[in-house]
């Protein structure tokens, strides 16, 4: 399924959760190499709101941000493992380098970014309180990163 379509079938799924007095909430992000990390962060994400938006990096933004050896793994692999996931209710694909886009498109209720940001700081965040709506962070489980795993692989690699 291409972008746009993912996207006219999304808003349609949004306005039919907010009009059953659903909560949306919407996080994003690459997912490269699934971890514990991802997993406790989407949990968390999800218990905020009734439904769990993922907006997905796209293999060609994943590459522009983190380096022409990235992603590991495809964009239908990783849509595949998050909507697996019982904490997440809809993925959905975006190529731009940010998802202003697809925030100010989907306009969730609850806009969630993990880390260390400020709310302020957030992509998306003025056009979501624009609409009624509200941002937070959750912090990260220490230890776990897609960076620091794909070093540990790299490093039995090298050993075999």
């Amino acid at each position: 399924m291409n972008h746009r379509q993912a996207w006219k079938d999304a808003v349609r799924q949004v306005e039919s959760w907010k009009a059953a007095g659903k909560t949306v909430v919407l996080t994003n992000g690459c997912f490269d190499l699934l971890h514990p990390g991802h997993i406790d962060y989407l949990h968390k994400a999800r218990e905020l709101g009734d439904i769990l938006i993922v907006g997905l990096n796209d293999d060609d933004s994943i590459s522009r941000l983190k380096g022409p050896e990235r992603p590991i793994n495809p964009i239908n692999d990783r849509s595949i493992m998050l909507a697996a996931l019982k904490s997440v209710d809809l993925v959905v694909p975006f190529s731009e380098d940010t998802p202003l886009a697809l925030i100010s498109t989907l306009l969730p209720d609850i806009l969630v970014k993990g880390g260390d940001y400020k709310p302020d700081e957030i992509v998306g965040a003025q056009q979501v309180r624009d609409n009624g709506g509200f941002v937070t962070i959750i912090t990260f489980v220490d230890g776990h990163s897609t960076s620091s795993l794909i070093k540990r692989i790299q490093a039995v690699g090298q050993m075999a």
